[in-house]
């Protein structure tokens, strides 16, 4: 058992170089803010479902069924099933891990929330988690920098955090 929240995170936002161009998109607050408080349960979707650093950039589209697929920017192809069964299996292990939130990197064609640059939803991997952990505060790096969002979400991460240590 952790003394500290756990709290899963896009990696690219802890500053680990997992980007498709072999970059990164840490993330000053988080690390060096909230960091020290939390313990953090870094996931790549992309690097860990095994499409390597670096790569061709990705991209989220919906057909007119609305059904979202991952396809590559240039060369366009479909890596959808391989992305989805990844995203389906880590989660399930994630939901074991006893997580109290998640940090998603916004924009990204696996862990968007909301929307991408070309299409509204969720990332193949947020959509996954956000279904089967539905409880679980989530939020993606531009909402945290609203001072208000970020309140609300590191107390529920923490309601969540105490509530989860009295009932073991």
């Amino acid at each position: 058992m952790t003394d500290r929240p756990r709290i899963g995170i896009s990696a690219c936002l802890l500053g680990e170089r997992v980007r498709y161009n072999g970059g990164d998109k840490r993330n000053g607050w988080l690390v060096d803010e909230l960091g020290p408080k939390v313990e953090w349960v870094s996931v790549c979707p992309e690097v860990e479902a095994g499409f390597g650093t670096p790569r061709e950039p990705m991209k989220l589209v919906r057909g007119a069924d609305g059904v979202a697929s991952i396809v590559t920017a240039n060369t366009r192809p479909d890596l959808t099933a391989t992305l989805r069964a990844f995203s389906e299996r880590r989660v399930d292990e994630l939901a074991d891990e006893r997580l109290d939130g998640y940090v998603l990197k916004a924009g990204s064609p696996s862990c968007a929330i909301d929307a991408t640059i070309d299409v509204s939803g969720p990332g193949l991997f947020a959509e996954a988690l956000m279904r089967r952990l539905p409880d679980l505060p989530v939020a993606d790096e531009q909402q945290l920098a609203d001072v208000h969002v970020r309140r609300r979400f590191v107390e529920r991460v923490f309601a969540r955090y105490a509530a989860g240590r009295s009932a073991r």
